[in-house]
């Protein structure tokens, strides 16, 4: 069963590409392009990865980001943006993002942190499972 991701941006060219190489590696990819459409969906469906925007309309990636783990949502989730800075990496990761990446990016590089944080998601939930 192909593995499901979010990808959630207001950039139809990002959309495009991610979802092109996403597909191309096997994945099942869904798009929106703001925030409140993708807490909506995230809610509603199960997804084992989000890609999230940081600069979105409606509902700022963040945010969406919070909220999500606020709701008991522990699906991965990376973080796309062009902002740059420690000081928006940091309050990103704090706020629950698995993963940052700055625009301009690499579509390998995207999928090899998706898969990374992937694998790293599997041990945690099965080492967590065998402890119980």
């Amino acid at each position: 069963m192909a593995k499901r991701i979010l990808i959630v941006d207001d950039e139809p060219h990002i959309l495009t590409l991610v979802s092109y190489h996403l597909s191309k590696e096997g994945f099942e990819v869904t798009t929106v392009e703001d925030g409140r459409s993708a807490l909506t969906i995230a809610r509603k469906e199960l997804f084992d990865f989000i890609v999230l925007n940081i600069m979105l309309p409606q509902l700022d990636g963040i945010e969406v980001c919070k909220r999500l783990r606020k709701s008991g949502i522990e699906t991965p989730i990376l973080m796309l943006s062009a902002k740059g800075e420690e000081f928006d990496k940091v309050l990103a990761l704090e706020l629950g993002a698995d993963d940052y990446m700055t625009k301009p990016f690499s579509p390998r590089e995207l999928i090899a942190r998706i898969k990374a944080t992937r694998s790293a998601s599997s041990f945690q939930n099965s080492v967590s499972y065998e402890l119980e």
